[in-house]
This record gives C-alpha cells, sequence and structure tokens, in this order.
C-alpha cells in the first residue's frame, strides 16, 4: 500500500462498550443496546494510532514476504486486456514516482474515497455530499469513571456521539454544518467544552406536544412489555479537550458500481463511504477484508490465477449484499434526524420506543452492524 488512510474502528482494544445509548435531542425517545443482547462485548473502540501501530508490527513479522514501500506514491496504472488471447501486458501494472514498476496478478485498491484505483479503473460512482462536516477531537472527562457506554444524541444540525476510549478520557464525533464546524475549530476551549455539555443536555429543542404524545405510548409500551423499556441515563460532562486535537472533514455518501473488474478489487472507503452516524464505516471495510482475505486463501488452496473474475464475483456479490442495505439505513437515519419538523419528530420518536421495546429486533441490528 502506498497511500495512507487513517481510520477509527471497532476491533479489540483496551476499551470495551457494553453499551450504546441514543437519543433525540427533540424528545426524550431513546433506545439502548447493551450487552444483555449479545453473547460477547458488544464493541471495541480503539485509537488509530494503535490500529496502525498493531498493522505496522505485522508487517515487520512478514518482512521476509511484504514489502512495504514508503515515501513514494503511485503515478500511473497500466491495466492488462483480459479477452485478448495475445498481450503484452497480462498482469496490472503500477509505476511509482521514482521510476520503479512493479508487476500484479490482483491490486487491491484501498486507497481511500478519492481512490485513484477507481478512477483509473474506469469504475462509476454513485455519490453526494451531506452539506455536513464531522469535528473529532479527544475529550477529558470531569472525573474518573468506568466510561463503558458509547453515547450518541441526534441534534437538528447533526448527531453528535462520545465514545469510550478510557476511564478519563473519550472520543468525539460531532456532524454539523460545514458554518457551525468552523466555529467550534476556532472556538477557545473553554467555550468548545461548554458547547458539547450543552449539545449532550439541552433540552432546548424539545416539543411538548411531541413529549406529552411520546410519554403516553411510553406508557403503553411499558404496560404492554415491562421488560422492554430503558432507564434514561446521564452522560459523563466534558471538562477538557485534549492539545490539538480537533480536526473536521467533510461528510457525504458514495457507492462503486462495481467493486471488481479483471485483476482489481476495491475495499473500504474506496468502494464505499458513509455517514458515521452509526459508526459502520471501518467496520464495512474490514468486513471487506475479512470476505476478500477468505476468498483469496480458498482460491489460493484451488491454485486459482488470484486476479480471476470466478472468485472476484463472490466477494463484490457477498459484501455488496452487505454494504448496501447498512448504507441505505443510514442514509435514511441521517435524513429523518435532519429535521425538527414536529410530525416527522413524532414519528421517529415512536419508532424508536417501538424499536427500543423489542429486545429481538436489536438483536438483529447488533447482529446485522456486526457482519
Amino acid at each position: 500500500q502506498t497511500e495512507k488512510q487513517s481510520v477509527i474502528k471497532s476491533c479489540p482494544s483496551n476499551t470495551v462498550t457494553e453499551k450504546t445509548l441514543v437519543w433525540d435531542a427533540c424528545s426524550d425517545a431513546l433506545i439502548t443496546f447493551d450487552k444483555e443482547n449479545l453473547q460477547d462485548e458488544m464493541a471495541y473502540v480503539v485509537e488509530n494510532d494503535v490500529i496502525v501501530a498493531a498493522l505496522t508490527k505485522q508487517l515487520h513479522a512478514l518482512s521476509d514476504q511484504v514489502e512495504v514501500q514508503y515515501r513514494t506514491k503511485v503515478v500511473k496504472y497500466t491495466w492488462p486486456r483480459p479477452y485478448h488471447a495475445v498481450t503484452s501486458i497480462p498482469w496490472v501494472k503500477v509505476t511509482l514516482a521514482d521510476g520503479r514498476t512493479l508487476k500484479t496478478k490482483l491490486l487491491i485498491g484501498a486507497d481511500g474515497s478519492n481512490s485513484m484505483v477507481r478512477r483509473e479503473a474506469g469504475i462509476p460512482t454513485v455519490k453526494w455530499n451531506y452539506d455536513q462536516s464531522a469535528v473529532v477531537a479527544v475529550l477529558h472527562l470531569s472525573e474518573p469513571t468506568e466510561n463503558n457506554v458509547a453515547w450518541q444524541r441526534f441534534l437538528p444540525t447533526g448527531p453528535i456521539a462520545m465514545l469510550p476510549l478510557s476511564d478519563r478520557e473519550s472520543s468525539l464525533v460531532w456532524s454539523t454544518s460545514h458554518q457551525h464546524a468552523e466555529e467550534l475549530l476556532q472556538m477557545d476551549e473553554e467555550s468548545f467544552v461548554d458547547a458539547i455539555n450543552s449539545a449532550f443536555w439541552s433540552n432546548e429543542n424539545q416539543s411538548e406536544l411531541v413529549e406529552a404524545a411520546g410519554s403516553l405510548f411510553r406508557a403503553a409500551l411499558s404496560f404492554l412489555m415491562p421488560d422492554g423499556t430503558s432507564t434514561r441515563q446521564l452522560p459523563p460532562s466534558v471538562a477538557g479537550v485534549g492539545p490539538k486535537s480537533r480536526v473536521m472533514f467533510p461528510l457525504g455518501m458514495g457507492h462503486a458500481s462495481e467493486y471488481i473488474r479483471h485483476r482489481v478489487a476495491l475495499i473500504g472507503d474506496a468502494a464505499h463511504r458513509v455517514h458515521p452516524l452509526a459508526g459502520q464505516g471501518a467496520n464495512l471495510g474490514f468486513g471487506d477484508v475479512s470476505c476478500l482475505a477468505r476468498v483469496l486463501s480458498q482460491a489460493a488452496f484451488n491454485g486459482k490465477d488470484l486476479g480471476e473474475m470466478q472468485h472476484l464475483l463472490e466477494y463484490e456479490t457477498e459484501r455488496q449484499r452487505h454494504n448496501l442495505p447498512m448504507m441505505a439505513a443510514t442514509d435514511l437515519m441521517k435524513r429523518l434526524y435532519s429535521t425538527n419538523a414536529a410530525p416527522m419528530v413524532l414519528l421517529r420518536t415512536l419508532g424508536i420506543q417501538a424499536t427500543n421495546a423489542l429486545p429481538p429486533l436489536k438483536e438483529q441490528i447488533i447482529a446485522y452492524a456486526s457482519k
């Protein structure tokens, strides 16, 4: 891999997430996902540096099999012509900036949402921008806590999430308008901390009419399904921000119409880009890696050419069947929560409360997101 892409992901590390609590700023509707819905831990939150260090360590352990090219980049790809019996370029040729060339039976494009591999291979992409940016930062909590809950609140301008890192620190992902994101970056630390705490605690966006209807519905649900209701918890307060940890990046949606071509496979953000509100962007990418590794391992075991379309199609089919529904659901959630109109707020309030009262449905949601 010659281009770096930073990711934040859920995989085994030092911070276990035992519960996720999601609620609406425009009503008291909430939904919880916790270990009671699972046989194992629900999720792990891992800092990007930890992931990069682990990958680097593994690459060093495989130095006799893997050569990593640092401080260079790809400037050109030359593609084979698969339908001609005679061709001077049977494999993909990769030209580096320093003039060297590499040849490969299979080129894996893992070069992010602006993928050069995808572009040069001529693979069409459906994409649009959300007119939102995400502000991320490392937060210092007011006091030590067990800190094993992931918190997310849907504001009219976009969701704000706080993910546990340690007993004193959490990671912030705040999706909001471009202008507001710029303002958040320019704030002094005290104002920024006040804005975060207000975003999690303020009730200024709530409607009395919606809340009254929601309360009646919640009371009916608690009567019909006493074990299906959740007790509200309050998120920890924030006291400070990690030095130079505030950054922002634009948000959008994108999906490659094809994940594969002859001797080419796309994975991660090169194949799909999603809104971070469900925390599934990197999860989808890791799912791609797992699936492609399994398919290629079987092909190698059977003595097949790794760049053949037959087994690459198996990878594409399996991953598109999983990724597209998840992307559609994420896009729908983003649009559903991008308004504070009373009818829409009431609709999502009743929907969240009904879902929260049905543990089997929550189990299905968690299981699908974990694939």
